[in-house]
């Protein structure tokens, strides 16, 4: 995907101008190998682009010396460290080169946040800037596409997601055995490498589980009850999957109104083809009867990529209330309130529930069809003042 411009490169390369060690987090196989790599030819003979799963690179920093690190670093101004969470104290190494040899830029990645924000995230603070990367977005990928093309995308972005080698993957059962090979052989490696868990089969029937009720509402309690595990596990299990970039959670919207629901939650995949892989279906919308989930799942997550790459801190929820009154997405963005109702059919009509309209007067809201999601999802949206209440109406009903 060298010919497709990432998003996080240019903020990376712009980010270089300050001290901070930049930790790029991300799923494996997403492309932040390649955009080491692309930032290594630039640079060229004054970067040194390493990987810490190397034995040889992590006997290089074990020795947590000046001297050692000046004549490893000798000529370069900038160190790049892939798959940083596998190194022992690579943390340590790391805060030592930026207090000692202020001169050189580092940039660190991983694709297990849990592990790498204990081996990194600690001992830098203060001296770090976390950053996200994702499978590509409709954002990156509209550059390389006329309208027309990226409609006609639309259902294979659904179906087989947009993780790199996916997209230029020619043939359909190509981009099946890849998306098949990804959950088999990469999905949850970190999790099983660094956390040692017993009971792996446990957390891929979670994972079957989640991708059957994928932005559906979850308890925690009926998860742990169907798996024959208990509530505190299922809760860990949630937290690594989390944390290994392979779901993603939405809380429930409240302002303390009695009717509304806020104790359960929804969970996205990451990524449509690894849910889809997971649950090995991969036939077309015309024969599937979720196609409406699979929509909110590539809204939720289109949104998400572009709203991080912009810089946009979003709170993001879905609103349901126990007279079964219910809206797919509400943001919090500042004093600003958004709500979004996700619909596969152009022709689909909808309305804002009337306890959420009382409640949120001054919450815009907008339906989400094909017809009119590329704003959404491209980061284009307009921006709608809250009262400084939030939002809330002091008549409406509690």
């Amino acid at each position: 995907m060298d010919d497709i411009d990432r998003m996080m490169y240019k903020r990376l390369k712009n980010s270089l101008s300050n001290a901070k060690v930049k930790v790029l987090f991300g799923p494996r196989r997403v492309g932040k190998t390649s955009l080491l790599r692309k930032l290594h030819e630039e640079f060229g003979e004054k970067s040194l682009l390493l990987n810490a799963e190397d034995a040889d690179v992590q006997e290089m920093f074990r020795v947590r010396s000046k001297a050692n690190y000046t004549r490893l670093l000798e000529g370069k101004v900038l160190l790049m460290l892939d798959e940083a969470q596998v190194m022992p104290d690579s943390g340590m190494a790391l805060k030592f080169i930026h207090d000692e040899l202020p001169q050189i830029r580092v940039i660190a990645t991983g694709s297990s946040a849990f592990d790498l924000a204990n081996r990194i995230g600690e001992p830098l603070v203060g001296r770090c800037q976390m950053l996200d990367m994702f499978p590509l977005a409709q954002i990156e990928l509209g550059a390389q596409q006329s309208p027309i093309q990226t409609k006609q995308k639309l259902e294979e972005r659904l179906i087989y997601g947009s993780y790199p080698e996916v997209v230029t993957l020619n043939t359909l059962v190509d981009k099946e055995e890849y998306l098949r090979d990804l959950v088999r052989t990469y999905l949850l490696k970190d999790i099983l490498a660094f956390e040692g868990l017993r009971s792996p089969k446990k957390l891929n029937d979670l994972l079957k589980m989640l991708a059957y009720q994928a932005g559906k509402e979850v308890n925690n309690n009926e998860l742990a009850t169907a798996l024959q595990i208990s509530r505190a596990t299922v809760e860990r299990y949630l937290d690594l999957l989390a944390k290994c970039f392979v779901i993603y959670r939405a809380g429930g919207f409240s302002r303390n109104l009695r009717k509304e629901i806020t104790k359960n939650q929804i969970w996205f995949f990451m990524d449509n083809g690894v849910r889809n892989a997971i649950m090995g279906d991969f036939r077309p919308l015309a024969k599937r009867t979720d196609v409406g989930d699979l929509w909110a799942s590539y809204l939720f997550g289109e949104r998400t990529k572009a709203l991080s790459y912009n810089q946009r801190h979003v709170e993001a929820h879905f609103w349901r209330t126990y007279d079964h009154q219910e809206i797919d997405r509400v943001e919090v963005e500042g004093k600003t309130l958004r709500a979004y109702e996700f619909k596969w059919s152009s022709r689909a009509k909808a309305k804002i529930p009337g306890g959420f309209a009382r409640a949120y007067p001054k919450a815009s809201f907008d339906v989400i069809t094909p017809d009119n999601y590329m704003p959404f999802i491209l980061n284009e949206d307009p921006f709608v003042e809250m009262d400084d209440n939030g939002g809330v109406d002091s008549n409406a009903e509690s």
